[in-house]
C-alpha cells in the first residue's frame, strides 16, 4: 500500500488556552480528491492552518510523504509542496495581479516562475487580460482565480482550498468546482474545505465530516448520504 500524501494522527491546536482541535486524524492520498465538510465553527480552517505550519499543533503528527512536518515552519511546509489557499481569498489588495501571482513561486519553483505563470494563464485565460490590474479592484470570482493561481505556481505536490466557493454566485461556483475536477484530472492531490456538500460530495473520492473539532464521520461520498442521521443533522439534506 502506498504512503498517504497527508496523513495527520491525532491532531490537536487551539488558541490561549482554548482547545479547537480534539485528536483529528486524516490521510490524503496521491491523485485524490479528499472533502472535508463542517459548518462554521467546526475547526476547518485551524485544521488547516495546523497542517500548514501557520498554529502551533499542541499534540498529534502531521506526515507528509512520510516526512514529518508537526511545527514545522510554515516556508518548510511550502517547500515540501503542501500549499494551501486561505479563506477569503487574502490578496494583496494593493499588489498587481500579475505581483500576486510571482509571490506565489518565492519559497518554492522560483527557477520555472515563467513556464508556470504560461500555465496560470492558460487555466485563468481572464487573468491573462488583467495582469496590471490592482488584485483589490478584481470581483470576487477574479480574487479566487488570482488565490487559486498564486497557489499553482508553486507546483503544489498537494493544494488545500479552504472555502473557494464562499462568497461566489451560484455561476460562478459551478465553474470553481469545474476547475477543481480539472486540476485534479491533471494529476493534482485536492483536501477541500468546504460549506457546500452537494458539490464538493460530487467530486470528491472521500470525505471527511468535522463538528466541534472532533471528526463524525469518515467514508466515501455514497456512504456518507446514505446515513440520514449525517445528512439532516451535519450536512443539511
Amino acid at each position: 500500500m502506498s504512503t498517504p500524501l497527508l496523513q495527520v494522527d491525532d491532531l490537536a491546536s487551539g488558541y490561549g488556552r482554548v482547545e479547537v482541535l480534539r485528536g483529528v486524524s486524516l490521510t490524503v492520498n496521491p491523485g485524490e480528491i479528499v472533502a472535508l465538510l463542517g459548518s462554521n465553527g467546526a475547526g476547518k480552517s485551524t485544521l488547516n492552518n495546523t497542517v500548514s505550519g501557520l498554529v502551533p499543533a499542541w499534540r498529534g503528527r502531521v506526515r507528509f510523504d512520510g516526512v514529518d512536518l508537526t511545527n514545522a515552519h510554515y516556508r518548510t511546509v511550502v517547500q515540501a509542496g503542501l500549499i494551501q489557499v486561505p479563506e477569503g481569498r487574502r490578496v494583496f489588495p494593493n499588489l498587481t495581479v500579475l505581483e500576486n501571482l510571482e509571490l506565489g513561486a518565492f519559497a518554492r519553483a522560483r527557477e520555472r516562475r515563467s513556464a508556470n505563470l504560461e500555465r496560470v494563464l492558460a487555466t485563468f485565460p481572464r487573468l491573462a487580460e488583467r495582469l496590471k490590474q490592482l488584485a483589490g479592484t478584481m470581483s470576487g470570482g477574479e480574487q479566487q482565480m488570482v488565490a487559486i493561481g498564486r497557489g499553482l505556481m508553486a507546483e503544489p505536490r498537494l493544494l488545500i482550498l479552504d472555502e473557494p466557493s464562499l462568497g461566489l454566485s451560484p455561476l460562478l461556483v459551478e465553474e470553481m468546482f469545474s476547475l477543481i475536477r480539472r486540476l485534479h484530472g491533471d494529476g493534482l492531490s485536492v483536501l477541500l474545505v468546504e460549506q457546500n456538500v452537494a458539490q464538493s460530495l460530487d467530486i470528491a473520492q472521500r470525505a471527511y465530516v468535522l463538528e466541534n473539532g472532533s471528526l463524525r464521520f469518515t467514508g466515501t461520498p455514497a456512504e456518507l448520504l446514505a446515513s440520514r442521521e449525517l445528512k439532516q443533522a451535519y450536512l443539511g439534506m
